[in-house]
């Protein structure tokens, strides 16, 4: 019997090095219906995995949850099963004015904001993208309709805001694009694992601190076609990355 690796309760030497992965459970779920010869990993409260095939190149789809602290344990059991490369499909609040509903951010770096991350590196480490991985994203992203950009994005440890402000502003006006809570954890782990990494948002409207939860809205349509469009180029963009 496989030894199993703790909590995403996949085993040892299952997965692919070519690796997506998201927040969601179900939209993992719908990334994997994009493939062929799918099977199902495992299923281990928010962290569901699943193998198959895309062009005839074989990958895993994973998902995350939400937050740094329980996406480190996906980041590193995925790289305990042999993930070589991966690569994030997430969503993303807008730190910049004029960004249409479903806009696409590919994350060149992002900065910690999310309070885990100095648990295992000082915080002059920084968490940036692998170059290799961006400019296949930014390849493949030409090939669609996307509204796309490429830039710093910054990554926090919470979604709702308290009665303590955040740097967001801060980051805004130092030219951050997004704001999201999981790509720095993802790009800190796979740097110090010497693995490959890359972040893809679909933006669903500015972030919280900007117009408040009670005036948010998700926008499903744009969004639906936007995440559409980022798992389109997440995969076509995972098969060019060498691993």
């Amino acid at each position: 019997m496989n030894k199993i690796i703790p909590i995403i309760d996949i085993p040892y030497d299952t997965i692919y090095p070519r690796v997506i992965v998201c927040g969601d459970p179900g939209r993992a779920e719908k990334i994997a219906g994009r493939l062929e010869n799918v099977q199902v990993v495992a299923k281990s409260r928010e962290y569901w995995t699943f193998n198959g095939t895309y062009k005839g190149v074989g990958i895993t789809v994973s998902s995350h949850g939400v937050g740094a602290a329980g996406a480190h344990v996906s980041f590193e059991g995925l790289i305990l099963g042999g993930a070589k490369v991966i690569i994030r499909v997430g969503t993303c609040g807008t730190l910049q004015p004029g960004m249409p509903q479903g806009a696409l951010i590919i994350a060149t770096a992002a900065c910690r904001e999310e309070g885990v991350t100095a648990q295992l590196i000082p915080q002059s480490y920084p968490a940036v993208a692998s170059y290799d991985v961006v400019q296949a994203m930014l390849d493949a992203a030409r090939d669609t309709d996307a509204w796309y950009r490429a830039g710093i994005i910054s990554t926090g440890g919470i979604f709702y805001k308290g009665l303590i402000p955040t740097n967001n502003r801060l980051m805004a006006d130092a030219g951050c694009l997004a704001f999201e809570n999981e790509a720095a954890m993802l790009f800190v782990t796979c740097s110090l694992k010497g693995v490959k990494a890359g972040c893809i948002c679909a933006a669903d409207g500015p972030c919280f601190e900007f117009v408040g939860s009670e005036e948010f809205d998700h926008y499903p349509g744009a969004m639906a076609k936007a995440v559409e469009n980022e798992i389109t180029i997440a995969l076509e963009s995972i098969l060019k990355v060498e691993v």
